[in-house]
């Protein structure tokens, strides 16, 4: 079963840095021949706003779609890793946008607050 993970990267990344994280991932997936099946993809889908560079890491799960607990763990084992190899070369990473959700206060002369 296929997997993809979305990645953004600052698009100041050497070459090098990049074939390394390149050889980091590989490295990672076939020391877990019974978690990822050894052929995978690492694709640059398009740089964005100048200065981040959106990569997709396609991998294939050695097991079914149908135990979903597990492909989460093995799938967010996968992405932790990432971020140790982005750590481990210097590479600087973007975190997806998070939602905020905001809330107006008004604060009320005896000092309650009033909603």
């Amino acid at each position: 079963m296929g997997d993809a993970i979305d990645i953004t990267i600052d698009v100041s990344t050497s070459v090098d840095d990049f074939n390394a994280l390149k050889k980091a991932i590989q490295l990672y997936i076939e020391s877990k021949p019974k978690h990822w099946n050894p052929k995978h993809t690492l694709l640059v889908k398009e740089i964005e706003n100048v200065n981040k560079m959106k990569l997709a890491l396609c991998v294939q799960h050695t097991m079914n779609h149908q135990n979903y607990g597990e492909k989460s763990a093995r799938r967010s084992e996968l992405v932790f890793e990432l971020k140790k190899i982005f750590d481990n070369l210097g590479i600087k990473y973007h975190l997806l946008p998070q939602q905020v959700h905001l809330t107006h206060v008004n604060m009320t002369s005896n000092g309650g607050v009033s909603m």
